[in-house]
Order: structure tokens, then sequence, then C-alpha cells
């Protein structure tokens, strides 16, 4: 009898191991074919729509769309580019790559700077910054290579990363740059970065700048803290007539007073 109900006990163990090992697989298997579902299929999101020509999601809510490019993008088209019409969207300003660090400028700033006015893209130019040099020199090097004129849009400094140094030198050398360029253009510059790093290191020190946020991978607008923001980077992986390379794309939070009044008089 004991050897009976020990094997009856192994059983039911080894029923119950099966119930739970076909549970688990159900349930992983839900969630991965819930997660192709969701890849293949539209947002169930009122304000986004799929636009083909774009290759993406763009949300509808904004009048106003554009895209930012640096060499990585190549030689760029921009009559194409200014052309391009996906029912109704249409590229409404660039920001390009014009300067990073103390000493580098994008090969393709001057070309792509004096196309896109060319091409009547209204047009603005941004600074990669290193965490850990110096913002003055780092200021200098964009006023050495872009001339703003009225009609652009303000300089805009990025700054994404800590880059091994602490958050107290970062913090120094951002203030530098932004004083001394809001100085020499006499307008106020904006700042671009992600929402986590700019809530976690920047907005307490430049609450008063405009800001520039890069938050993908969702279907809302991006989270900031206690914050309104200008432009929304809300994509990395469009397409463009006339640019080989994917693009980032972006919206302006106003109508088009609102973008005028930003730009520079």
């Amino acid at each position: 009898m004991a050897k009976r109900s020990k094997s009856r006990s192994k059983k039911r163990f080894n029923l119950f191991t099966i119930i739970t090992l076909v549970f688990i697989a159900g349930v992983l298997g839900f969630i991965t074919f819930k997660k192709i579902k969701d890849y293949f299929t539209e947002p169930d999101i009122e304000n986004f729509k799929l636009y083909p020509g774009f290759g993406i999601y763009i949300p509808e809510d904004y009048e106003i769309h554009g895209i930012d490019v640096s060499r990585y993008q190549k030689k760029i088209n921009w009559g194409l580019v200014k052309s391009m019409n996906d029912q109704g969207k249409k590229i409404g300003f660039a920001i390009i790559k014009s300067t990073e660090g103390i000493s580098y400028k994008d090969p393709m700033f001057d070309r792509n700077w004096k196309q896109a006015k060319k091409n009547n893209v209204p047009r603005g130019a941004y600074h990669f910054f290193n965490a850990g040099k110096n913002g003055r020199e780092q200021a200098e090097n964009f006023i050495k290579h872009v001339q703003l004129e009225p009609g652009d849009l303000p300089p805009v400094l990025d700054i994404e990363t800590l880059k091994n140094t602490s958050a107290e030198t970062m913090q120094k050398n951002v203030s530098e740059w932004l004083v001394m360029i809001e100085d020499y253009y006499q307008v106020k510059p904006i700042i671009y970065s992600g929402a986590s790093f700019y809530s976690n290191y920047l907005q307490a020190k430049f609450p008063d700048y405009p800001l520039w946020v890069a938050h993908y991978l969702q279907m809302k607008a991006p989270r900031t803290t206690n914050k309104n923001w200008y432009f929304w980077q809300h994509s990395e992986t469009g397409n463009v007539n006339g640019i080989e390379a994917k693009v980032d794309f972006n919206v302006f939070y106003g109508d088009s007073s609102d973008f005028r009044n930003l730009l520079i008089k």
C-alpha cells in the first residue's frame, strides 16, 4: 500500500507539473503573439496615423512637421525634400548639425545650410555638446561656423549624456555655452535632450530655456516634468524623398503663427 500511495503522489506531482508548464507556455505564447500582432497592426491610438511615404506613424494633432539631419544622411536633395507631400504632410523645417565639441564641424553642414535656405525649408543649426569640455570653447566653435539670419530657428544645444563627467561639471559647461550663445545671437537657445536626461539633470538648472525633447517608441506625447516643450522628436526611422538614410522626425508644438514667432527676427 505504501508503494502504491507513493506512486499516486508521484503521478499527481507529474500531472501538476505538466499543467503548470502548459499554462506558462500558453501565457508566453499569448504575450509573444500580442507583440507580433501589435507590431504589424495599426496602434490603437486615434491621433497617430501611418504615412506610407514617410514609412512611420506620425502624430496627427500637430500642424508642423520637420526633420533633423547631419552627415549621416549624406548628400541630400533638398528640392525633393521640400516637394515631398504624403496626404498633406510636408517637411516644414529642418534642424541641421553644425558642430560638436570644441573643434569639430559637420562636413555636410555648409551644403545643407545653404541648400535648405535655397529651397525655402526653414532651418536651424544644432551643436552636439561634449559634457566634459569647456562650454565657452564649444560656443566659440558654433559661432565660428554658424551665421544665423532672420527666418532661421534659434541655435540648439544637443546634450544627451554625462560622458564620464559629473552632473555639476556638465551643468557648468552647459551654462557657459547657453549664456555665450544667447549673448552673441541675442536670442534664447533651445535645449535638445532625452526626456529622462532632461528631467534628471537639466530641468531644475535651466527651466526657462525652450525644450526640444526626444522620446521614441510610444504613441503619446513625451513625458516631461512640468515642462512645456517646443519640439518633439518622435521617430528616428523616417523616410524622406531626396535622403538615402533614415531620418529623425519631429513635430512643433503650436500653429504656424507660433512657429513664425519663434524664428529669428
